[in-house]
């Protein structure tokens, strides 16, 4: 057992304060009380200033008066680093602790985390946000589910929301999310198939327009997708929330199209002139279009798509970097072929915007060749533009990768988490349970011996009650 002793000397006419001598973990530690005296709020702090034996064994594990010696059974490695608050007045958390662990610590001995360095504080702000993301998951897995007490609406209503929304929450749930995922796909092809000419049958007035067969697949895909949007908001908890999310958008805009395209060819079978029949037509080929939105319902159903568009958003720093160079780039190399192929008769570049053009496709290095450099300078020109447009596009590319796999690990660890989270709260209501119906057969069988069973009473038993779970074993007394 090693022996530490943190202090200095005191200076003549200071007040006199006693030392402390800790044992943290098996290590002995003594701390001046003029070091512990800098921050009162702590629990070392109060351990110092306290004259009262019994409240000093309420702030420590255990307490020996011949050797006082307060004893806690702590990290003695984490309580160094600790410790340092009292001479440097910060903290730095040590290289391989976990922040979560490092955080309680910090609570026992009453220290805020704002002491933390700013080196060490944003790895523990970033778990700390971790910790309240698993802690809003939770409490929302939870109000999501039907308990015992709720009405029959409450309880229809959250069984509802569970199946159209949490695949993984039964095995009903699974099939309607395969099965919208596989509508998705198929109305998908189907629209890319109604593009064919072969496919395509001439309506009333001798226009190209979808096959039959093609309009019964499509009619059947929106019924379920119209079904699909009505039930998951009719259960939904939070209305307003629900219809402003940004998937819940893309589902609208999956529908509308096809039901306000119905209303614009009845209202131009309805009107008589040629003219705004027309306009209509082409309205309702727009909106055909639009369904192509629908792939979109992909990402509801994908978790790895949207982690994609999460790293995505995160990266928007290196997205907007790689636009910066491409701008400037652009700009550049555009004016500067414009300059160079001024000289030659038979140019290409008329203006500088026109030349933007040309700049893109040469950057990208897509190069489609329909505008080309043809002097010496402008070929120079050229080559170091697409040189330099491989540069600016492979620099941003590595910390957004990196982002992308830095997101996903993140969302494994917290999906991991939340789900043992539920897991174990399910056990501690199931060993409750349990618990409380062995204590009523109990005493059901006691009252039919004439003798009540009193858990106050010490001449009841304990109950070897051995529930075995996975890395639980409870032993509860009766």
């Amino acid at each position: 057992m090693s022996e530490r002793s943190w202090g200095h000397e005191a200076s003549p006419g200071s007040e006199e304060q006693p030392g402390v001598t800790l044992n943290i973990g098996g290590q002995r530690f003594t701390l001046d009380g003029h070091l512990l005296s800098r921050f009162p709020e702590t629990r070392l702090a109060h351990l110092a200033r306290c004259t009262c034996p019994e409240i000093s064994r309420s702030l420590c594990d255990d307490f020996d008066p011949r050797s006082g010696e307060f004893y806690f059974d702590r990290d003695p490695l984490v309580f160094r680093t600790i410790a340092m608050l009292f001479f440097e007045g910060e903290i730095h958390m040590g290289r391989g602790v976990c922040p979560i662990c490092f955080k309680s610590e910090l609570d026992f001995w009453h220290v805020d985390a704002s002491f933390l360095d700013e080196c060490c504080r944003s790895s523990f702000s970033e778990k700390e946000r971790e910790l309240s993301e698993i802690a809003c998951r939770v409490e929302l897995a939870l109000s999501d589910k039907a308990r015992v007490g709720e009405s029959i609406t409450v309880r229809a209503r959250k069984v509802l929301w569970q199946l159209m929304e949490s695949p993984d929450s039964s095995f009903l749930a699974r099939l309607i999310a395969v099965f919208s995922f596989l509508l998705v796909v198929v109305s998908s092809v189907v629209l890319c198939l109604s593009t064919i000419p072969e496919l395509q049958v001439p309506d009333e007035d001798g226009l190209p327009g979808e096959h039959p067969a093609l309009s019964l697949v499509e009619t059947v895909c929106i019924c379920w997708f119209t079904l699909e949007y009505v039930l998951r908001f009719t259960a939904a908890p939070r209305k307003l929330r629900f219809v402003l999310a940004f998937m819940n958008v893309v589902d609208a805009l999956a529908i509308i199209p096809y039901y306000t395209g119905l209303a614009l060819s009845d209202l131009g079978k309805r009107s008589s002139g040629t003219s705004s029949l027309s306009n209509v037509q082409q309205a309702v080929q727009a909106l055909r279009i639009m369904r192509v939105a629908r792939i979109l319902k992909l990402a509801r159903h994908s978790s790895g798509l949207q982690m994609l568009t999460y790293a995505l958003r995160g990266s928007f720093k290196e997205l907007s970097l790689l636009l910066l160079y491409l701008t400037l780039g652009i700009f550049l190399f555009s004016a500067l072929g414009y300059t160079f192929e001024q000289s030659h008769p038979k140019t290409l570049f008329t203006s500088i915007p026109h030349a933007f053009w040309w700049a893109i496709i040469t950057m990208t290095t897509v190069g489609y060749g329909d505008i080309y450099p043809q002097t010496y300078l402008g070929k120079m020109n050229a080559a170091v533009s697409f040189l330099c447009g491989i540069l600016a596009i492979a620099l941003p590319i590595h910390p957004i990768i990196n982002n992308f796999v830095k997101y996903y690990n993140k969302q494994k660890v917290l999906e991991t988490a939340v789900k043992h989270q539920l897991d174990r709260l399910a056990l501690d209501d199931h060993m409750q349970g349990f618990a409380q119906q062995r204590w009523s057969d109990l005493s059901l069988r006691a009252e039919g011996h004439g003798h009540p069973c009193d858990p106050d009473d010490e001449c009841v038993p304990f109950l070897d009650l051995e529930v075995k779970a996975p890395h639980v074993v409870m032993r509860t007394p009766c």
